[in-house]
């Protein structure tokens, strides 16, 4: 018999994928004798089988949870709904993989009128025990019957201004019985319903509360970006109530084990002294830090920061832990993997394998690569003059600049529209995902470094600012005011999460420099990596920035971007509109000294190391005057003619690529001139320079062929015969694929160009999908993910290993790798190893991505995963 609950000593922390992260691991704390309130959890496979059911709960699921119900009564002496000693239970979600701020909790659930009143003669504080009551009905209004949040604090600040109170423990026992009677009122006006008094089923609607939110917006917005799978589903935990809010002995907080920000070994944390659980992480009073429980309770601190060295040291990883202090007595309410910045999490694993506790292959599995950009956060040039109007919690570094929204939808909508944007809130909630993941930057006025906004920005590598007390909204007029300073939606500023400051205005930026600990990471990785590591870099600086991140060569150098310049674009111009050879060789004797000082500049940053030169691939359209100008009659005559002339219905199919080289080889032969004497240069100068010559779009044997003879004559012409100067192409059309025993003939190399490979395979335009039609295919799961973003492995991919295996079939000495964006993909990444290929080649700043993805799929492989 499958069972749908388990107690928590049932269970254990190899159960993750069935108890959910923070069910396994209350198992596992309950059975090592930690003071965890018991309760237990339903799996999550019930959560699966409540959508297969048509989103109702199994009558076998009720009768095992009314079944733990009574256990649990067993062994806390409480009865659940009982007068005199009334059983209360937090309800909360926890899925496999951690999803802070996701998923809904209810604190006080069973309690009624009736209960309340058992409450108050077990407290013997009739304050406290009504205080909880409207805490829950407040939750479950919000959580269970979808009643929006503010409805609720709207009557809560106003009891608060008629009676001159500021904060929630000065509102009295007569004042609270007010509050929960108004609260009652509200449910009956939103839901037609009286409040539920029976309190299984309060339970009953609130476990189902907890199913539905696995597929409310936020949730899934939450799994798409970090690619959690929908069908893992949640598990529910239930758990007896303890309290942090009967009085000055009382308390609660969040902590981890280390700073989530920066990595420091050092315990971090907030903690509120006579409240309960949400009041932390919700932002509604500004908590105080960990450090200062060592006064206010120094026999709790002392016994927290052991339990907090045992937990870390069971689960060898930095942990998120909640805890509550009822009437002196310290409880665990969870413990988990804490969420933190990309910089933190190098350190804790630099300094993790530097304790002993995992090895170098673990500290790379836990690295996730793509979050790992993200430690290249830009920050604000210290050299420059800002003005301070505010400062905060540095809840999330790195730094933003934007105009101020006050919604998440604005922020969205702003977004959409390419602008930066500021989200400025009191506080953060689960609801305003979109709006953080749209904004540059997060700013709030309440809640700590562990509220919503906290956690969820730093794990989106987001720059945050929280608790800044000194912002002060006035929604009438729709504007925030800084001290004397009013601002509206619109206006700019900078919060720098780094330090909390808030900043007037935009300010300059610098870019970020590898840290220490992120060089030892890439140490560790190269060590174990299979696949060499290449940049794909247009020009010197960005040539010497790849050296700085480990680059071992350039696996693409697009010679049409060097032509972009404004100064060069009507000489380019003047090439392609010549009538005859005489006045293309003219302009072609322009730009031989310009592209020379091109390549020279590369290949001597990249001394030593080969640098793929691919020559000229435009869309001719991209320099040449735009046909509506020239009909102005600003133009001569004769260049109209031959600017229409040259026009294409599809230039991405046109007039490019080796079909130019063929039907103007001086331009070719202009570009191979350029390389040669680069190169010569450098080698008189006692430089190594590897050049790689690449022909583009090749469909067809003979055009490699034509244009390869080409290439080596001028090799030749040039003296450098010699040299072994490697010609190959790049395979971006499927039938190069398919072709591509024949074209090997005549290649030293392979480059699959999968930008353009996937758009001939798939019929796509890249700017018409991905505009238009391209995330519904994703969001409707036609398409797995975007496919410009992660290799079509079924489709593309399959081209990618018919091109390796016919390729090297017919040349064995046949040098393969990737040169398009995916290169910098982990999941792509994973596939060019399985295939074999020899390089992935990517944009100078996911060159650490890179070289970790390669380092993590040849440690899987070798482990037989």
């Amino acid at each position: 018999m499958i069972r749908n609950v388990l107690l928590f000593s049932e269970g254990s922390r190899e159960m993750r994928d069935v108890l959910g992260g923070k069910g396994a691991n209350l198992a596992d704390m309950t059975n090592h004798g930690l003071p965890v309130p018991p309760g237990f959890t339903i799996t999550t496979a019930s959560c699966n089988r409540y959508y297969e059911e048509g989103q109702r709960l199994q009558k076998a699921l009720i009768d095992e949870v009314e079944q733990a119900m009574q256990q649990l009564e067993s062994m806390t002496g409480k009865v659940f709904g009982g007068k005199e000693n009334p059983l209360l239970v937090s309800v909360r979600s926890g899925a496999a993989i951690s999803m802070p701020g996701m998923m809904d909790t209810i604190l006080n659930l069973g309690l009624n009128d009736e209960t309340v009143q058992g409450l108050i003669d077990q407290s013997k504080d009739k304050r406290f025990a009504l205080d909880c009551y409207r805490r829950f009905i407040q939750m479950f209004g919000n959580v269970v019957l979808g009643i929006e949040h503010h409805v609720f604090e709207i009557r809560l600040q106003a009891l608060k201004e008629q009676a001159d109170l500021t904060d929630d423990t000065q509102v009295t026992a007569e004042q609270w019985e007010q509050l929960v009677s108004e609260y009652k009122k509200l449910i009956k006006k939103h839901t037609k319903e009286d409040f539920p008094q029976d309190v299984k089923t309060q339970l009953l609607q609130a476990i189902e509360a907890v199913f539905r939110s696995w597929n409310n917006q936020r949730a899934k917005i939450y799994r798409k970006i970090n690619n959690i799978p929908d069908s893992i589903g949640t598990a529910v935990n239930v758990q007896m109530m303890v309290f942090g809010n009967l009085g000055d002995d009382c308390g609660t907080g969040v902590a981890f084990t280390r700073n989530p920000s920066t990595g420091e070994k050092k315990i971090f944390g907030e903690f509120l002294v006579n409240a309960q659980g949400e009041d932390v992480v919700a932002g509604i009073r500004t908590p105080r830090p960990i450090a200062e429980l060592a006064q206010t309770m120094p026999a709790i601190y002392e016994q927290f920061v052991q339990l907090c060295n045992l937990l870390e040291h069971t689960y060898k990883d930095m942990q998120d832990i909640e805890f509550t202090v009822e009437r002196g007595k310290l409880y665990i309410l969870q413990t988990r993997n804490g969420k933190r910045t990309s910089q933190a999490s190098l350190k804790i694993l630099v300094d993790l394998v530097d304790e002993g506790v995992i090895d170098t292959k673990e500290a790379l599995r836990r690295v996730d690569a793509e979050q790992l950009g993200q430690s290249l956060h830009r920050r604000i040039d210290p050299d420059a003059k800002v003005e301070v109007a505010a400062t905060g919690l540095p809840a999330s570094p790195g730094s933003g600049s934007g105009s101020i929204v006050f919604t998440a939808d604005h922020a969205e909508e702003q977004m959409k529209k390419g602008l930066r944007t500021i989200l400025v809130r009191p506080e953060t909630t689960p609801e305003d995902i979109h709006g953080i993941l749209a904004a540059e930057a997060i700013l709030t006025a309440r809640g700590g470094m562990t509220s919503h906004a906290a956690v969820v920005a730093r794990g989106m590598g987001k720059p945050c600012v929280c608790g800044c007390e000194q912002l002060s909204f006035d929604p009438e007029n729709n504007c925030l005011w800084i001290g004397e300073q009013a601002l509206k939606e619109g206006d700019w500023i900078t919060v720098d999460g780094s330090t909390g400051r808030v900043i007037l205005g935009a300010v300059p930026m610098i870019d970020p420099e590898l840290t220490e600990e992120m060089k030892k990471i890439l140490e560790w990785a190269d060590q174990y990596r299979k696949l060499l590591v290449m940049s794909n870099a247009d020009n010197p600086v960005d040539a010497r920035r790849s050296v700085e991140y480990g680059a071992q060569g350039v696996g693409l150098c697009r010679t049409e971007h060097m032509f972009m310049d404004p100064e060069r674009i009507p000489v380019v111009q003047n090439m392609i509109l010549a009538d005859s050879f005489a006045d293309r060789k003219q302009a072609l004797d322009q730009l031989l000294p310009m592209q020379e000082e091109d390549f020279y500049g590369i290949l001597l940053a990249m001394d030593g190391l080969p640098v793929t030169i691919r020559l000229l691939d435009p869309p001719l359209h991209e320099f040449l005057p735009r046909i509506d100008e020239t009909t102005s009659g600003s133009m001569d005559e004769a260049i109209v003619r031959k600017v229409k002339a040259l026009h294409e219905s599809n230039p991405m199919l046109g007039h490019r690529g080796c079909r130019l080289g063929i039907t103007y080889p001086e331009i070719y032969e202009m570009q191979v001139n350029a390389i040669c004497r680069a190169t010569k240069r450098l080698i008189a100068g006692g430089m190594n320079p590897i050049p790689e010559i690449m022909i583009p779009l090749i469909g067809h044997v003979n055009e490699l062929r034509i244009l390869r003879e080409m290439v080596e004559r001028v090799i030749q012409k040039e003296g450098l015969a010699d040299r072994n100067i490697p010609i190959g192409t790049m395979i971006e059309l499927p039938r190069a694929a398919v072709t591509a025993d024949q074209i090997a003939q005549h290649a030293d190399f392979f480059s699959f160009g999968t930008n353009d490979l996937t758009q001939t395979t798939f019929a796509f335009s890249r700017d018409d999908a991905e505009g238009k039609f391209l995330q519904v295919y994703v969001d409707q799961e036609i398409l797995p993910a975007n496919p410009f973003m992660t290799l079509d492995v079924d489709g593309v991919g399959q081209l990618i290993r018919m091109g390796v295996e016919k390729g090297k079939k017919t040349n064995a000495q046949l040098k393969t790798g990737i040169c398009g964006e995916h290169g910098g993909d982990p999941k792509s990444i994973a596939f060019c190893h399985e295939v074999g290929l020899k390089y992935v080649s990517c944009s100078p700043f996911r060159l650490p991505i890179a070289r970790v993805a390669a380092a993590q799929v040849a440690i899987a492989k070798e482990a037989g995963c």
